[in-house]
C-alpha cells in the first residue's frame, strides 16, 4: 500500500513538471508564443556613406528573433544610429552618423533587457 501511494505521488509530480515545462516552451523566451512579433523601427537613411562611425556589440541574452528586434529597436531609437542585430553571432552592428559614447549604446541595450558583454 505504501508503495502505491509513493508511486501515485511521483506520477502527480511528473504530470505537474511536464505541464510546467510545456507552458514554458509554448510561451517562448520573451513572450513570442503569446505576443505578436516585435515590430522593428525602420531606419529612414540607409546610405552607408552617411555613417562614418561603427561599433560591434556582443550581447548576452538574445535567444530569438523578438530579442534581436528589441535590441535593434533600442539602438535604432537613438538619434543618428542604424543598428542590425545578428541572432546567430549574438552581436549588433551599429553604424553612427556621429561618434556616440559606448556607455550610451550599452544603456540603450540594458534598458531593452539585455547585457552588452563587449564593444569592438
Amino acid at each position: 500500500m505504501a508503495t502505491a501511494v509513493i508511486c501515485l505521488i511521483l506520477v502527480v509530480i511528473c504530470v505537474f513538471a511536464v505541464r510546467s515545462y510545456g507552458k514554458k516552451l509554448s510561451s517562448g523566451c520573451c513572450g513570442s508564443g503569446s505576443e505578436k512579433s516585435v515590430k522593428k523601427i525602420k531606419v529612414q537613411d540607409k546610405n552607408k556613406e552617411h555613417y562614418p562611425y561603427q561599433a560591434t556589440l556582443e550581447i548576452d541574452g538574445m535567444v530569438c528573433g523578438n530579442c534581436a528586434a528589441r535590441v535593434e529597436n533600442a539602438l535604432n531609437g537613438l538619434d543618428g544610429v542604424w543598428a542590425q542585430a545578428d541572432l546567430g553571432s549574438k552581436t549588433a552592428f551599429v553604424r553612427m552618423k556621429s561618434q556616440i559614447d559606448t556607455g550610451v549604446l550599452k544603456d540603450a541595450v540594458r534598458e531593452a533587457g539585455y547585457v552588452v558583454l563587449k564593444v569592438k
